[in-house]
């Protein structure tokens, strides 16, 4: 096991190190590495108790036979007659009254489309920029969140462009993806079987079959690695290798998959980017959301320090410090405050019947992540907010469970106090101290 596992690591490196050596690189035999080996040590990271794909197989079942299972696939990639299944859909509820489509692939699917972005990434990771965070190794949505906040505080921006791209993973065209890949990947093997996954058609609920023209794989685990790549292309080398060399004064960008800020020095600079990211992003088959991109006046110098700026479910605003010295200042935003109350009134609802201790346990679980998300330093007063009505909520549904004792609010927090809820906490103080030193 340990001799395969530094093999299939070895062949990656490699594939890495020539990336990063030789930018203008096509690589070719890609598809060959699609062997036993490589799937075998990628089945380690299929989820066991996932939802099983059309085919009804489960990972538990699959992995009862699991090296006859990887054999046979590896036989039909040799011959080209793998065939990627339909994706199941299914909805969740969004918390707005909306629903979610979400797409399952068949286990198989899942297995080779882990192994082709472990080869994907091998190659982009060398070519990404600092400036792209999401779906990322090591690299998360508070990391582009601290970046974004350093580079506001220290640098001399008064301008900020925000962006929303209309539909991005169903929008992505089809042709312009493969184009792309095209540029690193001279492996007409590997560009076909990725195709298949783009043109994989969708089953829904009602037994329709859907064929989408445009868009990544629904759920699939190859998706992020692909929509990375076709922003990296679209947006981030254009930004980095035209806007900015454009401009006269400073000029960044902060991407976390299809959330993206622009901050710029000059109002001029910023309205003339403004105008010409829509026009950039319709070459590549996407349309920006009229009503959700905006130029706004962002300086630490009043009156445009009253403006303020949503990103990764922050709002950002400039304040001041115990000094008297313009501050940038985070805090969760409104909406997302709304939606996570939302979310949790919905969990109490669900889970009434659960037992104390198991009760407690999954409401500290979830406390625990939110607080590690939006525990930043000057978020104190949001995360009491939410803890406040977060324990309303749960008293509520607790008083409302049939042929129970109701609480008193004094006995009520004597039963938090005993399952030792957690209580609201900064966590993110000694990251965004790190962040600060580094740059």
């Amino acid at each position: 096991m340990l001799g395969r596992k530094q093999s299939v690591q070895t062949s990656l490196r490699a594939i890495a190190q020539k990336a990063a050596s030789h930018k203008k690189h096509r690589f070719r035999d890609l598809y060959r590495l699609l062997n036993e080996e490589l799937l075998k040590d990628c089945w380690r990271a299929i989820r066991k108790d996932a939802a099983y794909g059309v085919d009804q197989i489960s990972a538990q079942e699959y992995e009862e036979h699991l090296v006859e299972n990887i054999h046979n696939l590896v036989e039909r990639l040799k011959r080209k007659s793998y065939r990627a299944k339909l994706v199941r859909r299914h909805y969740i509820p969004k918390g707005d009254g909306q629903w979610r489509p979400l797409g399952i692939p068949a286990v198989e699917d899942k297995l080779l489309q882990i192994a082709v972005t472990r080869i994907l990434t091998a190659i982009y990771e060398q070519d990404f920029l600092r400036c792209s965070y999401g779906y990322r190794p090591n690299k998360g949505a508070l990391d582009a969140v601290d970046k974004l906040t350093i580079k506001l505080q220290f640098g001399r921006y008064n301008q900020i462009v925000e962006a929303d791209i209309r539909g991005f993973f169903n929008n992505i065209s089809h042709e312009w993806m493969v184009r792309i890949l095209a540029e690193r990947i001279d492996d007409r093997a590997l560009l076909w079987l990725i195709k298949k996954w783009l043109k994989a058609g969708v089953l829904d609920t009602d037994g329709q079959v859907l064929h989408p023209a445009t868009g990544t794989p629904q759920g699939g685990i190859v998706s992020p690695i692909l929509a990375n790549v076709y922003l990296h292309y679209a947006l981030d080398l254009w930004f980095e290798r035209v806007v900015k060399q454009h401009c006269r004064g400073e000029a960044c960008l902060i991407r976390y998959a299809d959330d993206f800020v622009c901050a710029f020095e000059e109002e001029q600079e910023a309205e003339r980017f403004y105008r010409a990211l829509g026009q950039r992003l319709q070459k590549f088959g996407l349309e920006l959301s009229a009503d959700k991109t905006r130029v706004i006046a962002f300086s630490r110098h009043p009156p445009a320090g009253k403006e303020s700026f949503d990103f990764l479910g922050f709002e950002f605003r400039w304040g001041k410090d115990r000094a008297g010295k313009a501050h940038l200042k985070r805090r969760t935003a409104r909406k997302k405050l709304r939606s996570s109350l939302k979310r949790f009134t919905a969990w109490c609802q669900g889970n009434r019947h659960l037992r104390q201790t198991a009760r407690f346990a999954e409401l500290n679980r979830k406390l625990r992540g939110y607080y590690n998300y939006y525990g930043v330093i000057g978020n104190s007063a949001r995360l009491n907010e939410f803890h406040y009505h977060a324990m309303k909520i749960l008293l509520k549904w607790l008083n409302r469970r049939s042929q129970r004792g109701s609480y008193t609010w004094e006995g009520y927090q004597v039963l938090l106090a005993r399952f030792g809820v957690e209580r609201p906490r900064i966590t993110a103080r000694r990251r965004l101290q790190l962040a600060t030193s580094r740059t």
